[in-house]
């Protein structure tokens, strides 16, 4: 680009002014009327969106933590256990399982499901958990304790 006077060459913002809106253009585009024409405000809308969407992924994190929370009670109860004992004692039997792949378990492999609650109830009955004496012990269970 060729500037014929010192006053054209300070006035001339060159390609990073350009690339810099367009960047802003580009994640307003969504947005309705001078939100998304305007430079100012959809810089403005831009902010804006970022900040809720920052909150969104949060709520979404508490969410699935409280849906996953709901569903592994209403499994552990189908299975007449609780979840702290179903949690003790898969602990205790060394399967390090979280929230989410538990919550899996009980929808996909029922089964599945249903042995590990066996496994970590017959665990903390052999431990002698106070929660756990009244219940009867489980058949056809076998752990590391009644091997000894």
């Amino acid at each position: 680009m060729v500037f014929k006077s010192l006053t054209l060459f300070a006035r001339s913002r060159g390609p990073d002014e350009f690339w810099r809106k367009r960047k802003i253009f580009k994640m307003s585009a969504h947005f309705h009327n001078r939100r998304r024409n305007c430079y100012s405000i959809a810089i403005k809308g831009v902010n804006r969106a970022l900040m809720f969407c920052f909150r969104g992924r949060r709520l979404k994190r508490q969410q699935l933590r409280e849906l996953w929370d709901t569903r592994l009670e209403a499994a552990c109860s189908q299975h007449g256990i609780s979840t702290k004992i179903l949690q003790e004692g898969l602990t205790r039997n060394e399967i390090l399982l979280n929230r989410k792949a538990l919550v899996d378990l009980a929808i996909w492999e029922p089964r599945t499901f249903k042995s590990l609650a066996k496994v970590a109830w017959a665990r903390c009955k052999i431990d002698g958990l106070n929660t756990v004496k009244e219940l009867p012990l489980p058949g056809g269970i076998i752990t590391r304790g009644m091997l000894k």
